[in-house]
């Protein structure tokens, strides 16, 4: 696959699972197994870990507990995915980096924040989230925003 071809799959799949995010804590998409398992379960590696900016170290079956739990709590929630990067792609793993902003993000503290990720997938038949490690963008960085999304 070609640099470009690669970058924008890797792109696609970030955003596509973000979408699901906005679409599942907004409530507007139904509360059923087989949508959570079609576009949240399957994506990810049963070993995936997430570190959010918190510091704290969360497995699948944590994450995905929380994140089922949370369908419908944040109708004004959104994202906008920016500034995807892949730093190093070899045999079927990629190394890629985003930028994540959240508006109306009512789990977050300022609930409008950025925050850079950086992602390690497995791309064999479909892609595999197997590590993502998110950070916050400095404090000046997230106040410029732009949060017009």
């Amino acid at each position: 696959m070609s640099d470009d071809k690669l970058e924008s799959a890797v792109r696609e799949e970030i955003e596509a699972l973000h979408r699901f995010f906005v679409a599942w804590f907004s409530g507007s998409v139904p509360t059923s197994d087989s949508v959570f398992e079609a576009e949240f379960l399957r994506r990810f590696d049963e070993h995936f870990v997430l570190v959010p900016p918190a510091g704290t170290v969360l497995r699948l079956s944590v994450l995905a507990t929380n994140i089922r739990s949370a369908h419908g709590s944040n109708p004004d929630f959104r994202i906008a995915i920016r500034g995807v990067t892949i730093h190093r792609a070899w045999g079927t793993y990629i190394l890629a980096t985003y930028e994540e902003w959240q508006r109306n993000a009512l789990a977050s503290t300022p609930p409008d924040n950025g925050r850079i990720s950086t992602a390690l997938f497995y791309s064999g038949d479909a892609f595999r989230w197997l590590h993502l490690h998110e950070t916050w963008l400095p404090k000046t960085v997230m106040q410029r925003g732009p949060y017009d999304f």
